[in-house]
């Protein structure tokens, strides 16, 4: 008679833990992205996917080309040592780039060496919600093939990122090749540009990892919702990548596929169990407390590495001045900005405030040039006479050259329109317009995320104009 009760109570127990899962997984259904976000997800892996294979044939043409000259400039001191040096590898290159255009089937048995964090955790996220459609109640069918589609095109892109570690490895091997016969034969300038073609290659590829690294809200989204459900974490321990890669406790990476000589936490725990024997010491806060210091210790060195530039994958140490802007995107290099100037009235002129936008375009990390456009408000001629106004137009050009610290060497050349007007028609008048010219200092600085300038030029023109304006410009701006 007993056994019935405590037969049902366990059955309640079973219904209660399971319904607590359940539970835990519809509360996050009605915060789900729906197909519409995860197809323009797709649409960004898919132009990042596009843009990493033409960023890896433009890089292996680039250090063919350059392959290509120092073959000729060895092939003038000693033929032979170039024939041997070059043997074949044009058939190289040209097996790379036909590796770069084929289908993923063909690398559906290589070992993943690049590893992404991200696209690990969003493509498990994805398959496991795909996997969970019956339990969504309320999530409609294409909903949850989109979850299943964007699952497979990352789970593919994780696979196409072994191309980038097939073109590193031969790029790597031809470079410690050429600078040993390069530093023999005392070609220093093909030494410098060998050094260059290596090192924006793997800026380039860095660049690209933190845009992989870096998934949009709804992704984000989706992450923060499953992180603590605990059926998920056991998902993930099974079918993730990183699962695959290291012995995880519950995980699919059996003794099999684990890396050779990786202990797994019990083994460890056993062993320093047996050597802290008899001393009154527990194994476990033991660990627990080496671990901390380990941890503390490593950090250190990640701080150091992140101030050399480091904290990727590897540490490259070009013997050159580095452009930081060579491999980043168009938009990354633009420069958003605002700034205002006042004037003072005169016998002509109200006070005006010139109000601009501009848009610098970052040549290196010490020049900038762009072009901007502002409108002139007027304000009347003092404070008992306010009569708000515009009082003209102005278009602009600079460029910004670095000269020390924050210090900076600004120049430009400006068109303004300098007259009231109603109508756009009389901003065709060329003749109406005046030219200035500019140079002087800009002082660059940030608060927080946010970051301004202090310019002070001397309009070398302004003498010239009539009505004239004052020499001295002074300009508070404002980045965006």
């Amino acid at each position: 008679m007993i056994r019935i009760p405590i037969l049902i109570f366990f059955l309640f127990c079973s219904v209660c833990v399971f319904a607590q899962s359940d539970t835990t997984l519809l509360s996050i259904t009605k915060n789900l992205p729906g197909a519409e976000a995860i197809e323009n997800v797709q649409a960004y892996y898919n132009k990042l996917s596009a843009q990493l294979d033409e960023k890896l044939s433009a890089s292996l043409n680039s250090f063919q080309k350059l392959e290509d000259k120092v073959q000729k400039k060895i092939a003038k001191k000693d033929s032979l040592l170039a024939g041997k040096l070059f043997n074949e590898v044009d058939k190289k290159y040209a097996a790379l780039q036909s590796s770069i255009e084929k289908p993923l089937q063909a690398l559906k048995n290589k070992k993943i060496t690049q590893y992404i964090p991200a696209l690990d955790s969003l493509q498990t996220g994805f398959s496991y919600l795909s996997q969970s459609g019956a339990r969504l109640i309320g999530v409609p069918k294409e909903q949850l093939q989109a979850y299943a589609n964007l699952s497979n095109q990352l789970k593919d892109l994780q696979l196409e990122l072994q191309k980038v570690s097939d073109v590193k490895a031969f790029i790597k091997s031809r470079e410690a090749i050429l600078k040993e016969q390069l530093a023999k034969l005392g070609y220093s300038r093909q030494l410098k540009q060998l050094n260059k073609e290596v090192y924006y290659y793997t800026q380039q590829w860095n660049e690209y990892k933190s845009l992989l690294n870096d998934p949009d809200k709804a992704c984000k989204k989706v992450l923060y919702l499953l992180k603590d459900n605990d059926e998920f974490k056991n998902f993930m321990a099974q079918n993730s990548v990183l699962a695959g890669l290291f012995q995880i406790p519950g995980g699919s990476g059996s003794s099999a596929n684990a890396i050779p000589g990786l202990q797994t936490v019990a083994s460890v725990q056993q062993q320093v169990g047996m050597n802290l024997a008899g001393s009154g010491v527990n194994p476990t806060q033991f660990i627990a407390q080496q671990t901390q210091k380990a941890t503390l210790e490593l950090n250190k060195w990640k701080d150091k590495l992140n101030s050399l530039g480091g904290g990727t994958e590897e540490l490259e140490m070009p013997d050159f001045t580095p452009n930081q802007q060579k491999t980043k995107s168009l938009w990354k290099r633009i420069d958003l900005g605002f700034n205002i100037q006042s004037t003072r009235s005169n016998t002509w002129l109200p006070a005006i405030t010139d109000l601009a936008l501009s848009a610098g375009y970052k040549i290196n990390d010490k020049s900038t040039v762009g072009v901007g456009a502002g409108f002139k408000l007027g304000w009347g001629k003092d404070i008992s006479h306010i009569q708000i106004s515009g009082q003209g137009v102005s278009l602009r050009s600079f460029l910004d050259v670095k000269l020390k610290g924050n210090f900076w060497i600004t120049g430009g050349f400006e068109k303004n329109y300098q007259s009231e007007f109603t109508q756009l028609e009389q901003l065709y008048n060329i003749n109406a317009w005046q030219n200035s010219g500019l140079v002087g200092l800009t002082k660059k600085y940030k608060i927080g995320k946010k970051a301004g300038n202090l310019q002070l030029l001397w309009d070398f023109l302004s003498y010239n104009q009539l009505p004239q304006t004052q020499p001295l410009k002074f300009r508070i701006g404002y980045s965006f």
